[in-house]
């Protein structure tokens, strides 16, 4: 990052001094230069590649944006209000600026996933739980209603306001943004947030919130979760040069499928005319595999990389599209459907031993993007709080874009010698004993 700072001075310098012209004597410069972000929604990476910054917590300098900076600017700037739907927040910082905004009189509402919803005995004193507990904020889990909670609280978003949105893929915790504290090899689940400006939207996002928490640490015992919520279709709506399309989850089964989150997702697939780039923690629905079949079939390019722990799992669509299937306890999933014209293009990055690839995201002919919490799996369309964001903006797109680039640069791709030594393993295992 240093040598490329040097060298934008210097290649700055000679466009100013000499007039150099940029797409004839320094082609590289576009490659060191920040992207320019949208006006309205700016989106942020923990591994950019041209930014840099120092945690806060070990210290290391490292390449990325500073995911718990931009969540505390957000908190900072707010007003009146601040309402934040997260599955799980550790982040020390960041809860001493909750808490310091608290303290200035400002309200603030929290829901969590309850499965980390512990007590003050079980948390360290610097866990960021901790510390909202200590500043006495108001925080439920998903077990305000009554039940045991609901499929996942998996929820990303900070609401400001009401007029700013902060969401994306990340979790608000040390391995989602900065790396483990124990594990000097990590920087994070790569992971990345969406800043949006747009009183509307913010709205949209404050009205699931506000069925979530219901009367808050009430006695009413009426907050909605999971499919208590009311159904509500995809909403869309003009924020500057951008459409975006928002649709939260889960959705009965009750419901047709272009209904659903997971609908959507494939009923934007569809309009798909070059190319597919997918950056995915999970992939298990099969009719989203089926329809990049016939994408495929028709010359779409499509690359994916989804994460290690799951791109190679009997259930995992990766396996469709590289050709091959594998074996619960050899019983095979009667819908499973490898392509017969497999591609090599699909694979898993190459990322330090305890991080993950934690995006949920699909970029379609360079300009749309598919984001949010939502994994691509039917437990996120069928039984968890999920959200889910389709933007068309090609500025926006260009982030999502070298993202997909720099982890695609050196991923693992096609049929590796472990995936066909597990399938044969597979084979022989299956013949026995059947």
């Amino acid at each position: 990052m240093k040598i490329n700072k040097i060298l934008i001075t210097i290649l700055s310098s000679c466009l100013v001094l000499y007039g150099c012209r940029n797409e004839v004597e320094i082609p590289q410069l576009n490659n060191l230069l920040p992207l320019p972000q949208d006006p309205n929604i700016q989106v942020y990476f923990n591994y950019n590649e041209q930014a840099e910054y120092t945690e806060p917590y070990r210290p290391i300098i490292r390449e990325g944006d500073n995911l718990e900076q931009i969540l505390i600017e957000a908190v900072n700037s707010a007003e009146n209000t601040i309402d934040i739907a997260i599955q799980d927040l550790n982040l020390p910082d960041l809860a001493r600026a909750i808490a310091s905004q608290h303290e200035a009189g400002k309200k603030v509402r929290i829901i969590i996933e309850n499965n980390y919803n512990l007590s003050l005995n079980e948390l360290g004193a610097d866990h960021g739980l901790a510390i909202l507990k200590k500043n006495n904020i108001p925080i439920i889990d998903d077990t305000e209603d009554g039940s045991k909670g609901s499929g996942l609280m998996h929820h990303k978003f900070l609401i400001i306001d009401n007029k700013k949105l902060v969401t994306g893929s990340a979790n608000f915790t040390l391995s989602g943004t900065h790396g483990d504290l124990d594990n000097e090899n990590t920087r994070g689940n790569a992971n990345h947030l969406l800043v949006i400006d747009n009183a509307p939207l913010a709205n949209i996002f404050a009205q699931e919130f506000n069925y979530m928490w219901g009367d808050g640490l009430g006695n009413k015992k009426d907050s909605l979760f999971g499919l208590q919520k009311p159904f509500r279709p995809a909403q869309t709506l003009t924020i500057g040069e951008s459409q975006v399309t928002v649709k939260f989850s889960p959705t009965s089964r009750t419901q047709p499928w272009e209904a659903t989150t997971n609908g959507l997702i494939d009923e934007t697939l569809k309009k798909t005319s070059e190319s597919i780039d997918l950056a995915l923690f999970v992939f298990s629905k099969q009719p989203l595999s089926n329809t990049l079949k016939n994408k495929s079939s028709r010359g779409t390019q499509i690359r994916a990389l989804i994460d290690p722990l799951f791109a190679y799992r009997y259930y995992s669509e990766g396996l469709d599209l590289l050709g091959v299937e594998l074996s619960n306890n050899c019983q095979f999933y009667d819908d499973n459907n490898p392509w017969e014209n497999s591609i090599e293009t699909v694979g898993i990055p190459n990322i330090s031993r305890g991080d993950k690839l934690h995006h949920k995201f699909a970029l379609i002919d360079n300009k749309i993007i598919i984001t949010g919490s939502h994994n691509w799996s039917a437990a996120a369309n069928y039984t968890n709080d999920e959200a889910l964001l389709i933007i068309d903006n090609s500025t926006i797109a260009k982030h999502f874009s070298q993202e997909f680039d720099r982890l695609y640069d050196d991923a693992i791709l096609g049929v590796t010698d472990r995936l066909q030594q597990r399938i044969e393993e597979d084979k022989r295992e299956c013949q026995i004993n059947g």
